[in-house]
């Protein structure tokens, strides 16, 4: 079996908003043989800097494009292939887009090996070891606490068990803060509260909100810091009374390493369209060598979606899933299967691959642009 072509799509919905939700667009890497199967895969990231990569052609040695790397090679062998991207793509890659372009092409490889073996990939990751997994609903906070209260009563009506609440307003002042946790305890009543403040503070700051928030008990106070400020979450985590939880803008094991070496984290966040099946797997077992939780990080597609339950079933200790709840035809219409929370919980698919597969016409309407 060969790879014949690396086709990148980047989809994109009519009316982007000014808001922190990457829903809004999707970049597709579809991965085809010479036998006739596909394998697709999604990165989150700019669409167009992904495209770019993949469609670059040779520069030299260590500056190449993915599709010149990747084109008459064998689809099976992801760790090869994924070391050979790497080292190819050292002089614009190592733990930023350049991984995140590279995801996208592992999570297609694997989505093609489960459909040439006929299984799901949580076996090929050697086996899930959860059939289902406790969503809780990903959403943006409202303007303020009484708007947050009304999303967070809508979501335990749907049968939510836990709800997670990001970014904007939040960091706005303290005064703004504690009113929208406040009102997110509030409508939430004794369902789980995740709190994700979107990287806005110092870490000093950042442990004061912690006190504070800690009287509405949440179970995470999520990405407090900037994502570089290592030190800071080493020093946070050993002082907040809250479990501190990061990583979703880490790009492969190279980028989550001092975190996990650091024991910076209670809980990590790993992207797949972000890190890849190959890269999570090493991640995984790093992290609970150490003692630590997973949990997924995913605010994309269905593709994305289906990448993450397949993962996170094979780790040990998972107890929550990212579901995102955006109101965006993205993450809802773009596979056939409707990938989604049922009463509360996301069930691992046993279909080969990912288990999902395309809507073309979907694709068609909102395609923007398509390598040639």
């Amino acid at each position: 079996m060969k790879i014949t072509q690396v086709v990148c799509q980047i989809l994109r919905i009519p009316n982007i908003t000014a808001k922190t939700a990457s829903s809004q667009d999707s970049v597709l890497v579809r991965v085809r043989t010479d036998d006739g199967l596909e394998g697709v895969g999604e990165a989150d990231s700019s669409p167009e800097v992904v495209k770019a990569i993949i469609d670059a052609p040779f520069s030299h040695n260590i500056a190449c494009g993915l599709r010149k790397i990747l084109v008459g090679e064998n689809p099976l062998e992801h760790e090869r292939l994924w070391q050979k991207m790497y080292r190819k793509t050292m002089y614009f890659g190592r733990t930023a887009v350049g991984i995140t372009a590279m995801a996208a092409v592992d999570m297609a490889l694997w989505d093609l090996k489960g459909k040439a073996f006929g299984q799901p990939i949580h076996r090929l990751l050697g086996g899930k070891q959860h059939d289902k997994v406790r969503g809780y609903a990903s959403i943006l906070f409202g303007r303020d606490g009484k708007e947050t209260a009304d999303i967070a009563r809508r979501w335990v009506e749907a049968g939510y068990s836990a709800v997670k609440f990001g970014w904007e307003p939040m960091g706005t002042s303290e005064a703004v803060d504690i009113d929208l946790v406040r009102g997110a305890r509030e409508g939430l009543g004794k369902a789980t509260l995740l709190i994700d403040a979107g990287c806005v503070y110092d870490a000093r700051t950042a442990l004061r909100r912690a006190h504070a928030f800690a009287e509405y008990s949440p179970e995470w106070f999520e990405e407090p810091l900037r994502e570089d400020d290592v030190e800071g979450y080493v020093w946070l985590r050993d002082r907040s009374p809250i479990p501190i939880a990061a990583g979703e803008g880490e790009c492969g094991r190279e980028s989550f390493r001092q975190l996990i070496d650091r024991r910076a984290l209670d809980v990590y966040q790993v992207d797949i369209s972000r890190c890849g099946f190959t890269d999570a797997a090493y991640i995984r077992a790093r992290v609970e060598e150490i003692g630590a939780r997973l949990c997924n990080h995913c605010y994309t597609s269905p593709l994305t979606v289906a990448a993450s339950i397949h993962w996170l079933s094979t780790c040990r200790d998972a107890f929550v899933f990212e579901d995102c709840v955006e109101d965006s035809p993205l993450r809802h219409e773009l596979t056939h299967e409707k990938v989604q929370s049922v009463n509360g919980w996301m069930e691992v698919p046993d279909r080969p691959g990912l288990g999902v597969t395309l809507d073309e016409k979907f694709v068609q309407k909102y395609l923007v642009a398509e390598s040639s």
